[in-house]
């Protein structure tokens, strides 16, 4: 039916209510696409982390389709991951994007056949589980501030940052691993080395 356009707009921010929240959860989101994410799907899968994704994905900006402008952080979000000129590819051909090409432009994450999607996902999310989530949660909340702010207003932010993570608990615990030759309890490199050989 007929909205007024007040009423549109109220819709579409009300939606950045919930959606700012999930940007700025202080911790990895992992999305996985198995199928169609058009439109706010494809806005909602790109605000995450990490995607990942199957072969019979398929990503589309499809708003220009029907006279329409990306909503749900689509603007802003999409060229900070690919690029401007490759957002606006996307933007204005509202072309259907193919998980190898959305790994290529740095969107997808990583590809898995479809019975293994979802294990891969949790076996992703558990790499976490070791990881400071105060050190990855202050620095997702910077960086997703980086593209606003200049190098002044970055450094502070840092700094700030920096000075928590190194009165934390678990900063003293890794430095006194470190003191005793003990392994890291948070090592990407590891990490891959134990899922290679299992």
């Amino acid at each position: 039916g007929k909205r007024p356009t007040t009423a549109n707009r109220e819709r579409i921010r009300r939606l950045h209510v919930w959606f700012s929240e999930l940007l700025d959860l202080e911790m990895p989101v992992i999305a996985v696409v198995d199928g169609p994410a058009f439109g706010a799907g494809f806005n909602l899968a790109v605000a995450a982390d990490f995607i990942l994704a199957t072969p019979r994905a398929q990503m589309c900006a499809v708003f220009v389709r029907i006279g329409l402008v990306p909503d749900l952080g689509g603007l802003q979000l999409l060229p900070r991951i690919v690029g401007l000129q490759r957002a606006k590819d996307l933007v204005f051909s509202g072309r259907t994007l193919r998980p190898d090409e959305a790994k290529e432009m740095g969107i997808v994450h990583s590809i898995h056949a479809p019975d293994q999607l979802q294990d891969a996902a949790f076996s992703l999310a558990r790499r976490f589980c070791n990881a400071s989530t105060l050190a990855i949660g202050l620095a997702k909340n910077v960086l997703n501030q980086s593209f606003n702010l200049d190098q002044r207003a970055m450094a502070e932010l840092e700094a700030m940052a920096q000075a928590l993570c190194m009165d934390s608990a678990y900063h003293k615990e890794a430095v006194q691993r470190f003191l005793d030759k003990k392994p890291a309890l948070f090592d990407w490199e590891r990490m891959n080395k134990e899922e290679s050989t299992t």
